[in-house]
């Protein structure tokens, strides 16, 4: 029974030195975050564009979208859009039927429509290639996103910034304290895992400038491309 009683003990006893170990008491830490921005105008911008059509019957429909559709892409490629830059992005076909008459036997008429998203990497040529492509039966834009291309070299600046913006503020905080910033204990980062964002003010300054002098119609702004990050430095007295 003794014995028994010993080995409860020292197990006990074991466990408890364990669990101390593992509860290290922590240096004295500063933590703060840093924050990073590189703006720069865009070089591409990636349009969603469509072809609508209307006719009485699905055959009808589907070859006339088919058929736009190829002259749209072999304007494109003609324009000098690489062929990986074009890309079908939504089909669709299927009869229309009036509001009021829905059940009946034969729909009013039927409708194909086929979309694509296209990277356009010459901005300076948009104006015209979007005139084209209207010439050519685009009848619908669905969207306009402007964007930076290599951004992960840009994101990899963003990154420093940020880092460089932590230790700055370590240094400003622990300064007033009379200590000193030390070693990095941890890092962290939390950066969103969106598009860049457009500086919309500006964009819409470069719009109105524009519509005033009779230049492009369209105007990218700036994108902003951003790294967030968390750092604690142990404190040094």
């Amino acid at each position: 029974m003794k014995k028994l009683s010993f080995i409860a003990l020292f197990v006990m006893v074991a466990g408890l030195l364990q669990v101390q170990a593992q509860q290290q008491v922590l240096p004295p830490l500063i933590s703060v975050n840093g924050i990073g921005e590189v703006k720069l105008p865009p070089d591409e911008v990636v349009i969603s564009l469509g072809v609508e059509m209307r006719e009485k019957t699905l055959e009808q429909a589907r070859k006339q979208t088919d058929s736009k559709a190829a002259a749209i892409i072999a304007y494109l490629r003609k324009q000098g859009v690489d062929a990986k830059d074009i890309q079908t992005s939504y089909v669709n076909l299927q009869p229309i039927y009036s509001s009021n008459q829905f059940g009946k036997a034969e729909p009013d008429f039927y409708m194909a429509q086929k979309t694509m998203t296209v990277v356009i990497k010459k901005l300076d040529k948009f104006d015209a290639l979007l005139s084209g492509l209207y010439e050519n039966g685009v009848n619908r834009i669905d969207d306009i996103a402007f964007r930076v291309s290599n951004i992960e070299k840009h994101q990899v600046e963003a990154r420093k910034r940020a880092v460089a913006d932590a230790k700055q503020k370590a240094n400003a905080l622990t300064n007033e304290l009379g200590a000193k910033v030390g070693k990095v204990y941890s890092i962290s980062e939390h950066t969103p895992i969106i598009s860049p964002r457009m500086d919309y003010a500006k964009v819409a300054m470069d719009m109105e400038m524009a519509q005033g002098g009779g230049g492009p119609s369209i105007a990218g702004g700036q994108v902003t491309v951003t790294s967030n990050v968390n750092v604690s430095f142990v404190i040094e007295q």
